[in-house]
Order: structure tokens, then C-alpha cells, then sequence
């Protein structure tokens, strides 16, 4: 629409071959499934028809050398084709100024809307990009975070184990313990910088003082009466400003402010001219059928372009009936068309190029949110269990100082494999995590603790490693919330294989004492449940836990292949 507009010559509906060759041109250079034909020798083309295509002729050319040639020597080339223009022009001041105007605008509006479209394109198609940068972002945020917090103490942790300091062991460990189990904070705010091309705002505003420049001067040259000519002057300057007003970027669906009264007040001055006792000035009109497009496609589409539409036919009717010549009648009609096409046009195109900009920062914001939950979770899941078995071998070693030398070495040995799990949870690095370590593990701890356990896993068979590590890390947060939250003397523990699935089964004696995290009434803060059964629903398995006569008891049911369906299969995963 927008090149048409241009190129297509009302007076002279029958284009000449010259006319015909430079708009198929222009289309190579606009269209981006033809832009590998273009290059310089398809500008030099257009520059040889440029003297005999036609009016449109100049503001093609024009946007050829803004989009072909490179760096600032384009912008002096954009400027010579302006300058010819006028200079083919000159039987009197309005032509020659007219013809320059048009170039000016036209140029930078096809230039604006075809690369508008090729950025658009170009980021729809990176739209991941910022998401993946905002990732490693993060991480490198929270890899830094996460040492200088948790790494500092398990580091401070095995020298402490070195140096036979249990006590300190103990106090550093339920520390740590606390900030593994904080959730993460809910807002992220990230740089949204600048949302439009740095040159949109330029074209918006040169492309509009082309057309008030050349407007002015139609109506200098016409010599009405001053107080026409005031009031003409005054409805050109309006008409204009609001125009570039409505046309300036705006986020998706926002109208422009005050746009209740800004455009019924620009489609009135924009129809004053019409009425000129001297003669019709019907050009305006097409900024208004613009802006109705503008401000109303977002909001009431259904009534913009009939609206639109009935505008540039009510400038025919009323030339019609003051006695224009039809030929002027079309001319101007075909005007006022082709203003509100390419207005329209540049104010499209600008803001989808917003659109797909805000869905890239949107993208980033929730993968970093995404991310984060990530890392706090598998901060809290894998090393929930590592830190509280500090605390428990602390504590024991403490009370029996006999037993105080292999507790602290077993201390040591636990605060490094801590350290390697939470240096490999940023890089989201697999942690090599195991259920028959994590049963021995289990067996370990709680037995430290005092309490009486039994494994059964005489039913077991060989799984998938994925599905090993995820009954491990189950298996792992279980055992830590045992030693949280329970005042168990006996835990069992058992796994099961059968039908293509997989059953691990955690239940212990001692309710309670403050609410397992993430069963119901649970203290506020806690996410141990939570984030086991997003993991194990994440993969088509259930995760069920609840308190069961005078215990507690969480179970898990995962298909043997990772990602079926557990539909009508009653699940039972507990502590």
C-alpha cells in the first residue's frame, strides 16, 4: 500500500515503462524474500530512470539509498536526491518545494517501514536471545551469591571439622540450613532500555515537517485573505502536531492520551479546509484517516477502517459538490489516500517492532524467573539433606566425645560433596545424584540421629538413571524433613518396581512437630513438598504426603520411561 501510494500518479493513470521499472525495483529493495537480488546495481538502476519515472520517482529513490548504501555518505546521497528533485521542479516555488517535501517524506517513510519490517523480523527471529542472556546472567549472579553465602560457610564448615570445633560446626550448619531453605524473591526487574529504533522518532518527526513545510507553502502561494490564511495555518500546524502525536510509540493496546478529545478535534480542523471560501484544501483529511487507524485499530478495528474509508470518500463527495474537476477531484482524493497509507503505515510497523521488543524482554523476565526458582529449588532440595546431616553429626559429636573424631571426618567428607553439589547447581550440571547412595546416606544420617531405620528394596529393579536421580533427590528431601520436623523413633523406607513403575515410600512415627514443608499446615516459608512434587509431576509421576496415625508418610509413583501417564494409578510417596 505504501509503495503504490507513492509511485501511483492520479493524473497519469497509465504508467510508463520507466514507472513501471522503478516501483518493480523498489519492491526488490522493500520485500524481504527479494532483498538477496538487491545491491548496488539495482540502485544505479533506479538512479538512471529516476529523471523519467514520475513523480513517485524521487521518494523511491531516496529510501533505495538509505537502504543500500552504508554509513553517513547514505544520508548525503538522501539529501542530493531531495536536492534534484527540486531541482527538476522549478517552474515555481510551490512545485519545486513540493516535489522536495515529497521525497523528503516519502523516502524516509518508505525507508522507515521497510526497515521497521526487516527489525521485526531480524528480533522475532533472536527472540530467545535475551531470555539466554538473562539466564547466564543469572547465574553467574546467583553463582556468586551462593558462594559468597553458602559457600563461605561449608568451606568454614570442613575447616572447623579440621580444628575439632563442633560447637561452632553446629551454629554455622543450622545457619546455612536456613538460607538453603529461603524461597526466592518474587519480582525481577531487568534494564528495559530503549524499545523503538533510535531513527523511528527522527522519521516520525521529519517525515511530518516535510508535509507541514510543503503545506505551508502551497497555502503562502495561493495569497488568501490574512485571516484565512491564519486560520489555515493555524488548522495545518494542528493537524500536523496531533498527528505526530497519535503516531509516536507506544506499548501494545495503549491509546494515546487524551485521545477522546485529540482526534475528533484534528478530524475538525483536518475538515475546515474543505470549506475554504477560496478553494478546498483536502490533503488534511488523510491525517486524519491515519490517525482514526492509529488510535482505533488497537481498541474498536471493527469501526477504524469503515471510519477511515468514509473519510477519504466524504473529501471526494465534497469536492464533487463545490465544483472540483474530476480529474483534481481524483487527484486529491487519491492525496489524501495515499497520506493516510503511508502514516498508517510507519506507525504500524513502529509499533510492532514495540511488540516484538516487549515480548522479548518479556521472555527474559520469565526465564530468569523460571531460573531462579530453579536454583533455589535445587538449592533446597540437594543441599537441605547435606547441611541438616551437619547439624545431626555436629550435635551427636557433641554429646559423645568418643565419637567425635569420625563424626567430624564424616562431617568434612559431607560439607565437600555439599560445596561440589552447590558449584554445580548455577551451571544446572547434573549432580550425579544415585538412590543406592542416597539409601546408605539415608541409613547413616538417621541412624546418627537416633533413629531406627529400615530399608526394604528387595523389589527393586534397574531404572533409568534420570529416574534413579529424581527417586534419589525424593528420597534425599524426605530424609530431611525426618530430621526437621518429626520426632520419629522408627523410619521405613522402601522401593517397589512393577508394571512400569517405580515406588518409593518414606513413613516414620513421629508426627509433625511443626508442620512438614509443603504439607498442610505447613509453617509459612517452607517449599520442601512443593518443589518435590513439581519435579516429579514435571516427568508424569504423582507425589502425595500427608500425616498418617501418628506418622507421616510421603510416596512417590513414577513410570519407569520419564514423561508417562499416571493417570487412574493411585500414587503414595512419603515421610
Amino acid at each position: 500500500m505504501v509503495l503504490l501510494s507513492v509511485a501511483f500518479d492520479p493524473s497519469h493513470p497509465l504508467p510508463s515503462m520507466a514507472a513501471v521499472a522503478m516501483l518493480g525495483l523498489q519492491v526488490v529493495h522493500s520485500l524481504p524474500r527479494l532483498k538477496w537480488l538487491r545491491g548496488p546495481w539495482s540502485l544505479a538502476a533506479q538512479a538512471l530512470l529516476f529523471p523519467w519515472a514520475g513523480p513517485g520517482a524521487p521518494g523511491l529513490l531516496a529510501a533505495s539509498v538509505l537502504l543500500i548504501a552504508g554509513g553517513p555518505i547514505r544520508w548525503v546521497m538522501f539529501a542530493g536526491v531531495v536536492a534534484a528533485a527540486g531541482l527538476l521542479n522549478l517552474s515555481d516555488a510551490y512545485s519545486c518545494a513540493n516535489a522536495m517535501g515529497n521525497a523528503l517524506a516519502q523516502g524516509l517513510i518508505v525507508f522507515g517501514v521497510t526497515r521497521l519490517s526487516d527489525l521485526r523480523a531480524e528480533l522475532h527471529a533472536a527472540r530467545g536471545e535475551p531470555a539466554a542472556e538473562s539466564v547466564a546472567g543469572e547465574r553467574e549472579r546467583a553463582s556468586r551469591d551462593l558462594d559468597a553465602v553458602l559457600g563461605s560457610s561449608l568451606s568454614a564448615v570442613i575447616g572447623l571439622a579440621a580444628k575439632g570445633r563442633t560447637e561452632e560446626i553446629v551454629v554455622l550448619g543450622r545457619e546455612a540450613a536456613a538460607r538453603a531453605r529461603e524461597t526466592p524473591g518474587a519480582a525481577v526487574e531487568l534494564p528495559r532500555g530503549d524499545l523503538t529504533p533510535r531513527l523511528a522518532l527522527p522519521i516520525h518527526v521529519a517525515a511530518h515537517a516535510g508535509f507541514l513545510i510543503v503545506s505551508v507553502i502551497y497555502l503562502w502561494q495561493m495569497r488568501p485573505p490574512a485571516w484565512v490564511l491564519a486560520g489555515a495555518l493555524l488548522a495545518v500546524a494542528g493537524v500536523v502536531g496531533l498527528q505526530l502525536y497519535h503516531s509516536l510509540p507506544r506499548p501494545p493496546g495503549v491509546r494515546p492520551r487524551h485521545a477522546a478529545w485529540t482526534l475528533p478535534v484534528q478530524l475538525a480542523l483536518a475538515c475546515l479546509p474543505l470549506l475554504s471560501p477560496d478553494r478546498p484544501y483536502p490533503q488534511l483529511a488523510g491525517f486524519a484517516a491515519a490517525s482514526v487507524l492509529i488510535v482505533m485499530c488497537g481498541n474498536a478495528a471493527w469501526a477504524a477502517w469503515p471510519m477511515s474509508g468514509a473519510i477519504i470518500l466524504g473529501v471526494c463527495a465534497t469536492l464533487l459538490l463545490r465544483g472540483v474537476a474530476p480529474v483534481e477531484n481524483l487527484y486529491w482524493t487519491f492525496n489524501a489516500a495515499a497520506v493516510a497509507a503511508m502514516l498508517y503505515g510507519l506507525a504500524l510497523h513502529t509499533g510492532l517492532v514495540f511488540q516484538v521488543r516487549e515480548a522479548r524482554l518479556a521472555l527474559a523476565e520469565i526465564a530468569v524467573v523460571k531460573e531462579r526458582r530453579r536454583i533455589s529449588r535445587d538449592v533446597h532440595d540437594l543441599l537441605g539433606s547435606s547441611l541438616s546431616a551437619i547439624v545431626v553429626k555436629g550435635e551427636l559429636a557433641v554429646r559423645t566425645p568418643e565419637r567425635a573424631e569420625r563424626e567430624l571426618a564424616d562431617i568434612a567428607r559431607i560439607a565437600r560433596r555439599a560445596l561440589a553439589d552447590l558449584r554445580a547447581i548455577p551451571r544446572d550440571d547434573d549432580p550425579g545424584l544415585s538412590l543406592d547412595a542416597e539409601l546408605a546416606s539415608a541409613r547413616e544420617i538417621l541412624t546418627a540421629a537416633g533413629v531406627t531405620v529400615h530399608v526394604d528394596a528387595s523389589r527393586r529393579a534397574p531404572v533409568p538413571s534420570p529416574v534413579d536421580a529424581l527417586l534419589a533427590t525424593v528420597l534425599r528431601e524426605a530424609v530431611t524433613n525426618v530430621l526437621r520436623h518429626s520426632r520419629a523413633d522408627h523410619c521405613r523406607i522402601e522401593v517397589a518396581c512393577g508394571d512400569g513403575l517405580v515406588r518409593l515410600r518414606v513413613r516414620n512415627d513421629g508426627a509433625p512437630a511443626d508442620g512438614a514443608a509443603g504439607a498442610p499446615g505447613e509453617r509459612a516459608g517452607g517449599q520442601g513438598i512443593t518443589n518435590l512434587a513439581e519435579r516429579v509431576a514435571a516427568v508424569g509421576g504423582r507425589l502425595e504426603a500427608a500425616p498418617t496415625g501418628g506418622g507421616y508418610e510421603l510416596s512417590v509413583l513414577q513410570p519407569v520411561g520419564l514423561g508417562g501417564d499416571t493417570d487412574g494409578v493411585e500414587a503414595v510417596a512419603g515421610v
